[in-house]
């Protein structure tokens, strides 16, 4: 069983070696992310963002501090059992949508079901037809519209049924209108899901949905809005 408290950083640093000296991207950030929380993370660019959402989600590790995801001390994993952790528990979406351009949109969602063994070929059709793609499930990515493959992007990570799914300015490449839709979308299925939401978002009309924005500021945590 998950602890209530699925994520769990406290005092996190992260620092990258430019060659000539450390540069300090995040410092000190603490908080904890609960079962079916929705939570945003603004800032300016290069206020850190996309680099706590990479350790949150165990795709990196801090230089300093502790971090726990779904009760495992991420520190004392190594890649591999990162790897594990994330197949088990996380789903993503990402702003470039990151879908295999050479596959089908039924063949991208299968392709992510096969990696965690969570569901099938009619798994992946019934998720397509619930992000209104039923009619479209043997396009290619080129063959779709970028909101249509954002669409895709949901399917895929849905269908895994994560515990966590992050989201990484997922209306970044969209237009206003289809951005709304895809917002729209997100939340719908986030709450039948019953998903913890992780989401790094420039767009203030999409962390208003949430239920708690974080503020980050040149790598500090300036503000939890709760």
């Amino acid at each position: 069983m998950l602890p209530n408290d699925l994520i769990v950083a406290q005092s996190i640093c992260k620092s990258v070696n430019t060659g000539s000296d450390e540069l300090e991207i995040l410092h000190e950030v603490s908080l904890v992310i609960k079962q079916g929380e929705s939570v945003a993370v603004v800032g300016a660019s290069g206020s850190g963002k996309t680099t706590l959402l990479g350790l949150l989600a165990g795709l990196d590790t801090p230089t300093s501090g502790r971090l726990s995801l779904c009760g495992a001390d991420l520190q004392q994993l190594d890649e591999d059992a990162r790897a594990a952790l994330r197949k088990q528990y996380v789903g993503f979406v990402f702003q470039s949508f990151l879908l295999v351009p050479t596959l089908t949109a039924l063949e991208n969602v299968m392709l992510a079901l096969s990696v965690n063994g969570r569901g099938n070929a009619d798994t992946a059709r019934e998720w397509l037809d619930r992000v209104g793609l039923g009619h479209r499930v043997h396009h290619t990515p080129r063959q779709l519209s970028g909101g249509e493959q954002q669409r895709v992007a949901l399917a895929r990570a849905f269908a895994g049924r994560p515990a966590i799914l992050f989201a990484d300015e997922p209306t970044g490449n969209l237009d206003a209108r289809t951005g709304a839709q895809i917002d729209d979308l997100l939340f719908s299925l986030n709450a039948e899901a019953g998903t913890t939401l992780v989401l790094v978002t420039h767009e203030q009309r999409l962390a208003s949905r949430c239920s708690r924005v974080l503020h980050l500021e040149g790598g500090k945590l300036i503000k939890d809005a709760s």
